[in-house]
């Protein structure tokens, strides 16, 4: 037979039940705009019927209802999601960076302009060009000399500025380095915490969303994995366990694990450098050294690397710079290193006026010519090949210290060199427009230089459309995201009048059980009444 008081329990598990669900509602609204925050719903669960199926079972119609109660608090979370989100995120993070380092190279360049390069090194042979006109006067010799050292300097500035922004982007490899290790060492903190609070049937809603906001920020820095691991003990089925990072490649094989829910412990991520060159060789992940070719995992740690440089060496011994800046810098030292090397050449075959007899006609078989050279690399210093050739050009302190050495003449057919003779002004002239190889190709000065800007210049763009693209799909899937998880007020509102309305009802269920066992207790057994 069943209780007479039945309906006070059932009512009364109504009430408790809608209360929960007011309170997670008041929750979801106080975190309306918390980062990261996931809006949570009850689940709310039929009690056991009554009676249960048994041999000694009341003899009624069948089973009958005992109400409600708050099974569990779950977020509302789509998974896959997260995963669009997170792959987006990391090639936004990969471009992000590699369009800062190109944009900060653009800025040192400056072309095209009046300031650059390719301007200066237009005045340096115009200088030639009106030395040609006049080469006895003194004037115009300055301006050769002037224009020299103005070559020679932004040569030298253009090579400190890379170097010293490409220390600014090992720093930022570092601090992204720490960052990360960061990361994997909280989300492994919050594993910890999970693993003990699931096995006693509790969803820590809050840690997940925490967690998953650390997952967020570490998937801008690498490529990731995220693989689930349960928890054990009473977990609940719809508990998502702990968490294992693991670093992939860009086909999604596996490079190493991060964080390791299994054992509750991260790998240290470390990059090692060089010790010649300064630049990436390997990196550490725990105990396993990864080669630098074999680590193409995307994201902003790669894109950093990519743009510093990176060193390896073939299977025949030869080392190799590659980079964003090693790249440029090596341009320039070339670009220097021939453009120098090229007009010392022609420089020396010419007389200067220091090389001159008093009377202006010397014969050039004897011994007064003496070959100097227009620049060099710093005084008693030969290079053997372009590396620093820009950092140390600088024009000869023979021209420095007299104009006089500049050889503007040549020998006539008459093998006589006359004081007003400009044949060879003109030859250095022609520099810019001779066809040299240059970086194993055959180019002009002129040419090499646009190529190596142009190349720039596409790879800046490229860089800035795949940011503004992989932007527009990360915000894409985030939007989707948010429409799911996040918490909106007027859906709040009105889940708040839903659950008040359902307590107020099963309140007055309450009420009127009241009314009826008042009847029943008071009112039954008189009679005549």
């Amino acid at each position: 037979m069943r209780s007479t008081f039945h309906g006070l329990e059932v009512a009364k598990r109504g009430m408790f039940a809608q209360q929960s669900a007011l309170h997670t509602t008041g929750h979801n609204i106080a975190n309306a705009n918390t980062p990261g925050y996931t809006r949570q719903r009850v689940n709310f669960e039929q009690t056991e019927p009554y009676p249960a199926v048994s041999m000694n079972r009341p003899n009624i119609p069948g089973q009958m209802g005992t109400g409600v109660e708050a099974g569990s608090v779950q977020r509302v979370r789509e998974s896959f999601l997260d995963v669009q989100y997170r792959s987006e995120n990391n090639k936004l993070g990969y471009w992000e960076s590699r369009a800062e380092a190109l944009q900060k190279m653009e800025e040192i360049m400056n072309e095209p302009s009046d300031t650059g390069l390719s301007k200066t090194l237009d005045r340096f042979w115009q200088s030639f060009q009106d030395l040609a006109t006049n080469p006895t006067n003194a004037g115009a010799r300055s301006v050769v000399r002037e224009r020299g050292i103005a070559v020679a300097e932004t040569f030298n500035y253009l090579s400190n500025s890379l170097k010293s922004v490409q220390g600014d982007l090992k720093s930022e490899l570092d601090v992204s380095v720490k960052a990360m290790n960061s990361l994997a060492n909280q989300i492994n903190n919050i594993n910890k915490q999970i693993s003990e609070i699931e096995p006693h049937g509790y969803l820590p809603n809050d840690l997940y969303d925490e967690r998953d906001r650390l997952v967020d920020q570490l998937s801008s820095l690498a490529n990731i994995k995220v693989t689930t691991h349960p928890s054990g003990g009473n977990a609940l089925k719809i508990a998502e366990g702990t968490y294992s990072v693991e670093l992939v490649d860009d086909n999604g094989r596996s490079i190493g694990t991060l964080v390791d829910a299994k054992q509750q412990r991260t790998n240290s991520f470390a990059v090692e450098y060089n010790a010649e060159n300064g630049l990436v060789e390997s990196v550490q992940l725990g105990t396993k050294k990864i080669d630098i070719l074999d680590f193409n995992s995307s994201g902003e740690l790669s894109s950093l690397i990519d743009s510093y440089g990176y060193t390896y060496t073939s299977s025949d011994g030869t080392v190799f710079e590659k980079g964003l800046y090693p790249d440029m810098l090596a341009d320039i030292d070339t670009l220097a290193f021939d453009f120098a090397t090229k007009l010392n050449s022609v420089h020396r075959e010419g007389w200067s006026m220091e090389d001159l007899d008093p009377d202006g006609d010397p014969n050039t078989n004897d011994a007064t010519h003496t070959p100097k050279d227009f620049f060099s690399f710093g005084e008693g210093t030969s290079l053997l090949d372009s590396k620093g050739a820009s950092a140390l050009i600088q024009v000869s302190k023979a021209i420095q210290d007299s104009t006089d050495h500049i050889a503007a003449a040549m020998p006539n057919s008459d093998n006589q060199v006359h004081v007003g003779d400009s044949q060879n002004a003109i030859r250095l002239a022609d520099v810019k427009n001779n066809s040299l190889n240059i970086g194993g190709n055959t180019t002009t000065f002129q040419n090499f230089y646009e190529s190596v800007i142009g190349g720039m210049a596409v790879d800046a763009q490229e860089a800035e459309r795949l940011t503004t693209n992989s932007g527009v799909l990360k915000d894409a899937v985030d939007q989707r995201r948010q429409s799911v998880s996040a918490v909106s007020l007027d859906e709040e509102m009105t889940n708040m009048i839903q659950f008040q309305h359902a307590y107020n009802a099963s309140a007055r269920m309450i009420t009127m059980q009241d009314e009826i066992l008042d009847k029943i207790i008071n009112g039954m057994g008189l009679s005549g009444r």
